[in-house]
């Protein structure tokens, strides 16, 4: 799995005109799904979501968690995150998993984050024209990749 972080003041997901997901302070994360991803890939991720100290403490030091901080979380699916550019000038999205995988990796994802925050945890519609609207707080942007966990 690759996923994005931004620290945002607030974010929100529309489908079709209307909002269909909202926070404040907090993260939205962007999911990219390969096929090969497991529940072990779920773990490790979860842990480092919650835990990734990038909110400021009382001296303006990126110092406190998520959790620590009460933020909130948007979570969207995007399959575009797996797309290969090293050839060409058109993304290719084979490393994707197909819905039929990555549906149910999605959802188990949200839930196991929304255990380890003990809390809901809003997101997109899999599969939809999204229209995501974020204000980025620093700003504060992480890519991390669940293969890679150097």
């Amino acid at each position: 799995m690759k996923i994005v972080i931004q620290r945002v003041l607030e974010a929100s997901v529309s489908v079709k005109g209307q909002i269909h997901s909202c926070i404040g302070p907090g993260m939205l994360i962007f999911i990219g799904i390969q096929a090969d991803d497991t529940a072990e890939d779920i773990q490790w991720l979860t842990g480092k979501i919650c835990n990734l100290r990038i909110f400021n403490d009382e001296n303006g030091v990126m110092n406190r968690s998520v959790l620590e901080t009460g933020g909130e979380i948007l979570a969207v699916s995007q399959f575009t995150l797996m797309a290969r550019t090293k050839k060409g000038n058109r993304p290719s999205y084979i490393d994707a998993a197909p819905p039929n995988i990555s549906v149910p990796i999605y959802e188990d994802f949200l839930t196991a984050l929304g255990e380890a925050m003990q809390k809901e945890i809003k997101s997109g519609i899999f599969g939809a024209d999204m229209k995501v609207a974020l204000t980025n707080d620093g700003p504060v942007t992480i890519l991390i990749d669940s293969k890679n966990r150097n």
